[in-house]
């Protein structure tokens, strides 16, 4: 009998990165699992949707990376830089994530509720799990 594997939490292992990486760029905006409150001009929202185990030690979650903007441009803007670093993140500081792949380039999708401007896009992470602690 093989050891049980447990896998980080995929969004949390995103949010820390794209959060960190956006900072060092002076983009000093929120990245989290829910919109916030106050609603500020510009903030990234991850939600895991899915995604499947693809091995004894990978896990793939598919996660949607929703970019809000005080303009359409200013969405758009946010969801490009996203989006690139989001494939540069294999490797990161040793990270459990070894692979991002694109499932769903950028599209425009205004906010229903506020009519906010965003811009959506889907990646899934490769993400190596570790044996259980017994």
């Amino acid at each position: 009998m093989s050891a049980p594997i447990a896998f980080p939490d995929g969004v949390a292992v995103v949010r820390a990165y794209l959060h960190e990486q956006l900072v060092a760029r002076g983009e000093d905006v929120p990245v989290g699992t829910r919109v916030p409150s106050p609603r500020p001009p510009r903030f990234v929202r991850l939600e895991r949707v899915g995604g499947t185990r693809l091995d004894l030690v990978t896990d793939r979650p598919r996660i949607d990376v929703h970019c809000w903007g005080d303009s359409d441009e200013s969405a758009t803007d946010l969801a490009i830089v996203a989006r690139s670093l989001l494939f540069a993140m294999p490797g990161w500081r040793g990270a459990v994530a070894y692979n991002v792949t694109d499932v769903g380039g950028p599209n425009t999708l205004p906010d229903p509720d506020s009519e906010q401007p965003r811009v959506v896009f889907a990646v899934e992470v490769s993400l190596r799990g570790k044996a259980l602690a017994p």
